[in-house]
């Protein structure tokens, strides 16, 4: 029986050599095939558009990007492979400015044993709409690889550096006092940061090629740091960063060696673009982050609005409305005038620029915007499943059971369009959502103290536990 294919919140991933096969791959590389073929606008005089076709350096990624550039080539199309591996950002920016779509081999963040493909168009994730008519042509014409020519092969980096480093104040970035300790995470953004601020200022980790990333998972979450934060104080470093095994998302610790969630980045990065660049439009962000942008908005009187966890729905917003700065919660950012997708590598630039253009520490930036808008306490907790849970089903039963009073909390909303979010009447809220890429159950919480986030977080797995057996 073959493997039911769809695509997540950005692209589609499984176990390699359980339902990530080459003859999965295949299926999706031809529907890829049809669906460009059928969308796709001629390049004048009847050229199909150009195509490319990147990998990150995951087990066998190279393999497999190679296949997929051969389907799309038995299919008359014009496709270039990468010559080696690249970040998803990458991939996106190229789906901009050089090529029509990008298909990345990637499975992100996820552990070692899975790999999956991206799809990006005019820079940014495939829409819902797109990647349910690239599910809809799957198996409906058959396979085309014909071995003959191979796909020619490039090396893109600088076209995309190029254009990370226009996005910023580059100069004032270089007036940069002290060194940057960046964990590559055994991933695809390896070197990249060396290349813009030189080799000097940069104390690099994990940066070898490792397809089993150290025995650990390339995901730029706190429990993941340690490293990243001792090294950042042994060194006396400005700031650490830590991209995933893809590039599109970061995390960044501070100089006396704290994580700063994606909230508190969101805030810094918002607050100084709307204060320095005169940014404009609405703020939008995924339903998982914390409440820092809503007083920012509500401060500066700018609209706010929150979409589903994935941030193609962010990226939908942008490419519809008049959006100043969008967020999700696993280190994904974009702001006005830069891809409507996720980059790291941007994000880091822009956090060590609003860092030199301020003369301010980035703990100094932190506690400013908890001066000037509250405190924030942001916690994730995530809990392994024996198998998926439907998660219309799931919030439903889950919100039957929610009572009127939580803690010292006053429940005053629920909102149920991506899992189960509980707000209360100060700001504060509790979020319970099945994850769409893995099956994991996650549980989010944010409060003015550690204590309470933690107990939050506490009922909020006792809440969900008999749901879970």
């Amino acid at each position: 029986m073959a493997t039911d294919i769809r695509f997540g919140t950005d692209g589609w991933r499984g176990i390699i050599a359980w339902d990530f096969t080459f003859e999965n791959v295949r299926r999706t590389a031809q529907a890829l095939a049809d669906y460009i073929n059928e969308n796709a606008p001629a390049e004048g005089q009847g050229k199909s558009p150009k195509i490319f076709v990147g990998f990150d350096r995951r087990f066998m990624s190279d393999i497999f990007a190679k296949e997929i550039a051969h389907i799309f080539r038995s299919n008359k199309l014009d496709v270039t492979l990468s010559d080696r591996p690249v970040t998803s950002p990458l991939a996106a920016c190229l789906s901009l400015s050089k090529f029509w779509i990008s298909i990345m081999v990637t499975a992100s963040h996820n552990p070692a044993q899975y790999n999956g493909i991206k799809v990006k168009l005019a820079g940014g994730a495939a829409s819902v709409r797109v990647t349910r008519d690239i599910e809809e042509l799957i198996d409906k014409s058959s396979i085309l690889a014909i071995y003959g020519q191979e796909a020619p092969q490039k090396d893109l980096t600088d076209v995309y550096l190029k254009y990370v480093t226009s996005r910023v104040n580059l100069k004032k970035i270089k007036t940069l006092k002290g060194k940057v300790v960046v964990d590559y995470m055994y991933g695809a953004a390896a070197g990249y940061v060396e290349k813009i601020l030189g080799d000097k200022q940069v104390i690099a980790l994990r940066a070898e090629h490792d397809t089993t990333f150290g025995g650990g998972q390339p995901e730029p979450v706190e429990k993941n740091l340690s490293e990243l934060k001792k090294t950042v104080v042994a060194k006396k470093a400005v700031l650490g960063i830590a991209f995933d095994g893809d590039g599109d998302r970061v995390a960044l610790v501070d100089e006396k060696g704290t994580y700063l969630t994606p909230c508190l980045i969101a805030a810094v990065l918002c607050d100084y673009f709307i204060k320095h660049k005169k940014l404009k439009g609405k703020i939008v962000q995924t339903v998982s982050m914390g409440y820092l942008l809503k007083r920012i908005a509500r401060k500066y009187e700018m609209l706010f609005e929150e979409v589903c966890v994935g941030f193609k729905h962010v990226a939908e917003l942008m490419a519809l409305e008049d959006i100043a700065f969008g967020v999700e919660e696993s280190g994904g950012f974009a702001w006005k005038n830069s891809l409507p997708d996720r980059d790291g590598l941007l994000v880091a630039l822009a956090f060590l620029e609003v860092m030199t253009a301020t003369g301010k520490k980035a703990s100094e930036l932190c506690a400013q915007i908890a001066q000037e808008y509250g405190a924030s306490v942001y916690l994730r907790r995530d809990i392994v499943l024996n198998k998926p849970l439907v998660k219309e089903v799931f919030t439903d039963k889950i919100r039957r059971k929610v009572p009127k009073k939580i803690g010292t909390h006053k429940v005053a909303e629920m909102l149920t369009f991506d899992g189960l979010k509980i707000l209360f009447d100060n700001d504060e809220w509790l979020l319970l959502r099945p994850s769409g890429t893995e099956p994991v159950l996650r549980i989010y919480a944010e409060s003015t103290t550690k204590k309470d986030t933690q107990a939050l977080l506490d009922f909020g797995e006792k809440l969900t536990a008999p749901f879970l057996k």
